[in-house]
């Protein structure tokens, strides 16, 4: 089962880290969670996308090697605010992509389950004020918004995700951009660009909240990099010949600099990438031009991210709030390797809701844009795979620690998992756990003092699931089966320290600890609720059948109203047409 930590020992922990010198007065916090960004994405960790705001930050804290994250953004985003495996949090999976068997089920939820506490309601009672601007992703109804969840403030997203640029979807599963203001439904300013906004509403919170002298707890929960990929023109520039050469050669490029960087071990071996995705050279001269662009559309919107964060940091900076904050950066799962298109019925809905593919406008307003599976799979290098799948490319992520009395410009290459983050938060800031559901995670407070090198033990097991993608990891050991349609649902075994790529099954070769870590498995799941999911189950069947139910119930009435008055101008044509014919013969 997977191993778990009491708070309890949080004001004792607090104390020796007061008696280091980390700080006398409770720190602000400021959780920033990037969107689909790859372990290699950011500057500071190898990745071609300019993010001085995050380097900084990362030179001035610690830099994990080894954070891990649920592959799905709201899994993860529970896990992150919560500490909760999402299981037993109540949210393992989205609605795209559930089905109807699980619809409702203990564990298969929309929305945190009732005594499941996150860090702004812990917080919130050791008398913090609390704001979140952003994707939240975890429940509209009542009862189910951050407002409800320990909140002051909050200017919330509940979807997988939006148009960055208006106030409007971008898939059929959603009629508009259900954006909600402290649990009201709100409109977004016509000058609206989501990274640019989600800092504007932030620093709103802060200049208007009047209790000054008391510490915040800060949540932007930014859309950068998830579909559709947007960005002002002068961040996609910068990198329009950057990705000319091809996926090919980025995915050899990052696996070579996560060597000379140490991410990886140097006789590391390169992730696959999966026989049905296509080779660079195979494309036409303007299908590179286009997917080339794409990418650099990717790292641009990384760019812009950076860009305001970097004003979020300044604000702070200027109002003497930086010094005393604790700052976390990570990422909510791998690259996106979705390709929208795929589905014939998206292409017309695109179009009726404004959208375009025009290579001139590329993610500029009224634009559709994304990178596929191919410059995922490359982005995703050293690993293999991407989101949605449990392999190192869709769980492994960026993790930045920095805050007061931390050391600098530390790394740490400890196995960690996104459940980790809140009971850190809550160890760093002295603050007690509400009662409620118990957190699963652990503390990394000793890791970023410099006093531990590992967080769970070589024989404790973390287990993890989503959409019957599942992996355990113990040790430097991790057990994982992934599902279609880039895998083939067979159990394997591999040394991710030594093989971060996952190119040599064990299971073979060590039987013995295959068989130990399936029965490990098997426990985790039994004790966190894990269900079968119906035969023949795939993510992307069940999100194209989803959405198609979600369009059949928005435009059926009209299609069926449509059709009923061509059926009868056809019948009343053609009686008409009986009728001019016999009088002719007559």
């Amino acid at each position: 089962m997977v191993p778990l930590r009491r708070l309890a020992a949080c004001a004792l922990s607090l104390c020796a880290l007061q008696a280091e010198g980390l700080t006398q007065d409770q720190p602000n916090v400021v959780v920033i969670l990037i969107d689909d960004a790859g372990f290699m994405d950011l500057g500071a960790y190898g990745g071609e996308a300019k993010t001085p705001a995050i380097d900084a930050m990362t030179a001035r804290g610690t830099m994990f090697t080894r954070a891990h994250s649920s592959p799905l953004c709201a899994p993860s985003r529970a896990m992150l605010l919560t500490g909760i495996d999402s299981h037993r949090a109540g949210v393992s999976l989205i609605s795209e992509v559930l089905p109807p068997e699980l619809d409702g089920q203990p564990g298969y939820g929309r929305s945190l389950l009732p005594g499941v506490r996150t860090i702004a309601t812990h917080l919130q009672s050791a008398g913090y004020r609390t704001f979140m601007t952003g994707k939240w992703h975890l429940g509209h109804e009542a009862g189910e918004l951050p407002i409800d969840h320990g909140f002051d403030r909050s200017f919330a997203l509940d979807a997988s995700g939006a148009d960055n640029w208006d106030d409007k979807s971008y898939l059929p599963f959603y009629d508009e951009a259900p954006w909600y203001e402290d649990g009201e439904e709100a409109a977004l300013p016509e000058d609206f660009y989501s990274s640019a906004f989600i800092v504007d509403k932030m620093i709103d919170y802060l200049e208007a909240d009047e209790r000054e002298d008391d510490p915040f707890f800060a949540y932007l929960a930014f859309q950068a990099i998830h579909i559709p990929i947007q960005a002002p023109r002068e961040f996609t520039e910068q990198y329009i010949e950057t990705y000319s050469s091809g996926w090919d050669e980025l995915r050899q490029t990052r696996f070579s600099r996560a060597k000379a960087m140490g991410l990886i071990p140097e006789n590391a071996r390169l992730g696959p990438m999966h026989e049905s995705l296509a080779r660079w050279d195979s494309l036409s001269p303007e299908e590179q031009e286009f997917s080339a662009k794409s990418m650099a559309l990717n790292a641009g919107m990384l760019s812009a991210l950076d860009h305001h964060l970097g004003r979020f940091i300044a604000y702070l900076q200027d109002n003497d709030a930086y010094d005393n904050t604790v700052f976390v950066i990570t990422s909510d799962n791998g690259p996106e390797y979705n390709d929208p298109l795929v589905s014939g019925n998206l292409g017309l809905w695109l179009q009726f809701n404004g959208y375009n593919r025009d290579f001139e406008t590329l993610g500029e307003r009224g634009s559709y844009a994304f990178i596929g599976p191919e410059w995922a799979s490359a982005a995703a290098s050293p690993s293999a795979r991407f989101k949605f799948y449990q392999s190192e490319g869709g769980t492994r992520v960026p993790l930045v620690i920095a805050g007061p009395g931390l050391p600098e410009g530390q790394r740490s290459e400890a196995f960690t998992y996104v459940t980790d983050i809140a009971p850190t938060i809550l160890e760093l800031t002295g603050s007690p756990a509400v009662d409620g559901v118990e957190i699963t995670g652990r503390s990394l407070s000793d890791i970023l003092q410099g006093t531990a090198e590992v967080v769970y033990g070589p024989n404790e097991p973390i287990g993890m699931e989503m959409a019957g993608h599942s992996a355990l990891v113990r040790g430097d050991y991790k057990l994982l089966r992934d599902g279609e349609p880039h895998s083939d649902n067979v159990w394997r075994l591999y040394n991710i320290v030594a093989d971060p790529g996952e190119t040599q099954d064990l299971a073979d070769v060590m039987p013995e600890l295959f068989a130990s870590m399936m029965a490990d498995y098997e426990a985790y799941a039994d004790e966190y609720g894990v269900l079968p999911l119906p035969e023949g189950y795939s993510t992307i069947k069940q999100a194209v059948a989803n959405g198609s139910r979600h369009t059949l119930r928005k435009y059926g009435p009209f299609l069926f109203g449509f059709s009923a008055v061509s059926l009868a101008a056809f019948i009343a044509g053609g009686f008409f047409l009986y009728r001019y014919l016999r009088a002719r013969r007559a």
